[in-house]
């Protein structure tokens, strides 16, 4: 499986965010879109990547205040990325290794959209599910085979 076919199931609805944007007005967008990042782009470049953990981070350094932060201060500017091609696997391995929760997926420099360690879990299981399935099912129309040898006698 492919981070395609995870963007594929999710849509192509993206946000982003500039960098000299006031991290009070990213918020309100995470908070009004239910979103965990916003992806931070600068002339059509991704430059950054704004989650959470960012956020809170600038919150508890700033006393509890967003005060007058922008978004360049607290970003992460250099996220990891993936393509639409990369295996689902490799961007698990990839995500666990530096406890990402959300990776842009980029072709070339294109933002394709974003997938969220949920969505990598998510498709794991539905793929394990998928072939437990049909698993089952070969397993429920097995053939019976006669055995042509007699039974051991006891």
């Amino acid at each position: 499986m492919k981070v395609s076919d995870i963007l594929r199931v999710k849509g192509g609805t993206l946000f982003t965010v500039t960098p000299s944007q006031p991290l009070a007005e990213a918020l309100r967008t995470m908070a009004e879109r239910d979103i965990g990042s916003l992806v931070v782009m600068e002339h059509g470049d991704v430059v950054g990547l704004l989650t959470f953990r960012e956020v809170i981070q600038a919150i508890v350094g700033n006393g509890g205040n967003v005060g007058d932060t922008i978004v360049r201060t607290v970003m992460e500017d250099h996220p990891m990325t993936c393509t639409p091609d990369t295996e689902i696997d490799e961007v698990r391995r990839m995500m666990l290794g530096r406890h990402a929760r959300y990776m842009p997926v980029l072709t070339q420099r294109t933002l394709m959209g974003v997938i969220s360690f949920y969505d990598v879990a998510k498709a794991v299981v539905d793929g394990q599910d998928f072939e437990n399935r049909m698993l089952k099912a070969y397993i429920r129309d097995w053939p019976v085979e006669e055995d042509s040898a007699p039974a051991p006698q006891q």
